[in-house]
C-alpha cells in the first residue's frame, strides 16, 4: 500500500487554508495547517512532512525565513517547499528560490493549478535516482537524504554543523567563499559565533575526509581569501 503524501498548508487566511487543504485532502494527500511561522515549525519539528505550502507574509517568522530556516538544518533540508505571495515581483520570487524554495505560486490562483504544482514536485521528488540524491567527487560520496558521508569503504562520522559545512561547499565546487560568507550560510541562526569558528570546522573536516590533512585535495585555502572546494 502507498503512504499518503502529508502537506502543511501555512497561511493566516483561513478561508484560504480551507480551500487549500479541501482540494488536497480530495486527491488523496493528508494535510495539516497552521497560521503562522513559530507554529509551522513546532509542527514540522515534530511530525514528517512531505511538502510545504508557504505563504511568503506570516505573522511573526516570515515565509522567507522559515524557508531559510529549514533549508539550514539537516532534519528538515529535505522537505519540498511552494511559496505562495499576493506580491507579483520578480524579486520575490527570486528570493524564495534562493531560499530553497521549489515552486512559486502567485495569489490569486486557482486550486486546480496548486494541487498539479504540489504533484509535479513530489513527482520529480519520486523519479529522481540515487546517483542524484549522492554527490560524488573522487573517492567522497555525500548522501544527501541520509545525511552520511563515506570515502572508498570507509564511513565517516561527521558532526550535523560540519556535515552542513561540507555539503555547502561540494555543492558549489571551484568557488570560494570567505569565513564570514561560510558564517552566514551555516552558522547563521547561532548567536557570537567567531570566523575562527569556520578555521576549526574545516581542520576537523579535513582529519576526517582527507588521506593527508596536511595536503588535502578536496578543501583548499585561498590564502587571504577562504576556502573552495576543489575535489581531485
Amino acid at each position: 500500500m502507498v503512504k499518503p503524501r502529508h502537506i502543511l498548508v501555512v497561511d493566516d487566511e483561513t478561508d484560504l487554508v480551507e480551500l487549500i487543504s479541501y482540494n488536497l485532502k480530495k486527491e488523496g494527500f493528508v494535510v495539516d495547517s497552521a497560521s503562522d511561522g513559530e507554529t509551522a515549525l513546532s509542527k514540522i519539528r515534530q511530525g514528517e512532512y512531505d511538502l510545504l505550502v508557504l505563504d511568503l507574509m506570516l505573522p511573526g517568522i516570515q515565509g522567507i525565513e522559515l524557508c531559510r530556516i529549514l533549508r539550514n538544518d539537516p532534519n528538515t533540508a529535505g522537505i519540498h517547499i511552494i511559496m505562495l505571495t499576493a506580491k507579483g515581483g520578480e524579486v520575490d520570487k527570486i528570493l524564495g528560490l534562493e531560499m530553497g524554495a521549489d515552486d512559486y505560486v502567485s495569489k490569486p490562483f486557482s486550486p486546480r493549478e496548486l494541487v498539479a504544482r504540489v504533484k509535479a514536485v513530489l513527482r520529480r521528488t519520486k523519479e529522481k535516482s540515487a546517483t542524484e540524491k549522492i554527490l560524488k567527487i573522487g573517492e567522497l560520496e555525500i548522501d544527501r537524504e541520509r545525511y552520511t558521508v563515506s570515502r572508498g569503504d570507509k564511513s565517516i562520522k561527521l558532526s550535523a554543523t560540519e556535515f552542513k559545512l561540507l555539503l555547502f561547499l561540494a555543492e558549489r565546487r571551484g568557488k570560494v567563499f570567505s569565513r564570514n560568507q561560510l558564517l552566514d550560510a551555516v552558522w547563521r541562526d547561532e548567536a557570537f559565533v567567531e570566523p575562527r569558528t569556520v578555521d576549526v570546522h574545516i581542520r576537523r573536516l579535513r582529519s576526517n575526509i582527507e588521506k593527508d590533512p596536511a595536503h588535502p585535495r578536496y578543501i583548499t585555502t585561498m590564502r587571504g581569501i577562504g576556502y573552495s572546494f576543489t575535489g581531485e
